[in-house]
């Protein structure tokens, strides 16, 4: 990093994970950039970071990674930090899975982080210096024939980090990922509900609690937690440490 305060832009960033990492990233001193379809959530994340800056895209459109990202390198001069956040899932049985489904994950899960990737590599390759932190999940290593596009799309992005943290290697750029466990977030919530309902389970209180004894450390985590591990290795993880995975699961993610 320079002397300059470093830039950062974090995607997804208008609630939940997003609005974390960029508080915190800002509370270390970055000038945020707060990326994501919903403006107001946006604007909102970027009224609580000092120098914040909103940005309202569609990042599943046609060159809107490549743009964005542009973008704030014209704005800044510069990009030093990107966070891949944005995502999404659905739930739907493995024998009535849709087109619908699998294009809106992908899209928004993989192809988009994928095209970020290159993009910020672009402007990083010429600063010949920058960190980009994707987020997975332990999902992507588990068989869940009823959220297969989710946990499909989050392999995708363990094989994107490693794939971009090569190509950019010569350059002193590293990529990583954080997978979270299981986080409260807005997200997390309505697929557990969904899942408990699949599953024909009316009690949801009893089903979460299930799943939670899963955690070996017993507990769920929050979004400030797991974005502690993010903004390590965007600001303070040693420059040797790239093409890796943190897993912030409580244990969940332990193989």
């Amino acid at each position: 990093m320079t002397a300059q305060r470093p830039v950062a832009l974090v995607t997804g960033a208008g609630s939940g994970l997003g609005r974390s990492v960029a508080v915190a990233l800002a509370q270390r001193g970055c000038i945020v950039v707060a990326a994501d379809i919903n403006a107001a959530g946006a604007t909102e994340t970027a009224a609580l970071c000092p120098d914040g800056l909103a940005m309202g895209c569609d990042l599943t459109a046609d060159g809107q990674p490549d743009a964005t990202i542009r973008a704030v390198a014209a704005r800044f001069d510069r990009l030093d930090i990107l966070v891949n956040n944005a995502g999404y899932g659905g739930i739907e049985s493995f024998f009535e899975m849709t087109p619908k489904l699998w294009d809106r994950t992908l899209a928004l899960n993989l192809r988009t982080v994928a095209l970020a990737c290159a993009a910020a590599g672009r402007v990083m390759r010429e600063q010949r210096a920058g960190r980009i932190v994707n987020i997975t999940s332990p999902a992507s290593r588990m068989a869940l024939p009823n959220y297969l596009a989710y946990a499909a799309s989050k392999a995708g992005v363990d094989s994107v980090t490693r794939a971009a943290a090569i190509a950019l290697a010569p350059f002193g750029v590293t990529v990583n990922s954080v997978a979270p466990g299981m986080m409260d977030t807005e997200m997390q919530r309505s697929t557990e509900a969904d899942l408990a309902r699949m599953d024909g389970r009316s009690d949801i209180q009893a089903f979460l609690d299930e799943r939670t004894r899963r955690i070996p450390l017993g507990r769920r985590t929050d979004c400030d937690e797991v974005a502690a591990g993010v903004v390590w290795l965007a600001l303070d993880a040693p420059p040797y440490v790239t093409a890796e995975r943190l897993n912030l699961s409580g244990g969940l993610d332990k193989d």
